[in-house]
């Protein structure tokens, strides 16, 4: 039996799945599922609002690997990243502002370039 806590993000047409870690902001939103949010897009990055609220993590970061998922505590947001950004440096993915990583995208993260911004995103449990 596996603890992996397993999400599905998907706006009807695309569809990723992502593994959350251990942090206790990952609890809080894995407790909150299922949910919506209208994404928006910052360079390769879609963000949207969730019903969580929580200070940065002590491991808050502003530069994430590509597939990490985060929150971002200024906006109460998912952040999905699957590239550079505009604050980013090179090809780097750099948030706005430091975001604490609470998962990460299984497969290929380049598969949310094709959600549109303003389109509605649903998580919810996979397992």
């Amino acid at each position: 039996m596996t603890d992996e806590r397993r999400i599905r993000i998907t706006d009807g047409t695309t569809e990723v799945v992502a593994v959350l870690n251990n942090s206790n902001i990952a609890d809080s939103v894995w407790d909150a599922l299922p949910f919506s949010g209208r994404a928006q897009h910052w360079g390769d990055e879609a963000y949207f609002p969730i019903p969580v609220t929580a200070e940065l993590g002590t491991d808050a970061t502003d530069v994430v690997e590509v597939g990490t998922v985060a929150y971002w505590p200024p906006g109460s947001a998912m952040c999905l990243f699957w590239g550079p950004t505009p604050a980013s440096r090179g090809d780097e993915c750099r948030a706005a502002s430091p975001v604490s990583v609470i998962g990460k995208i299984e497969g290929d993260p380049q598969l949310l370039a094709t959600v549109t911004s303003d389109a509605t995103l649903t998580i919810s449990q996979l397992n």
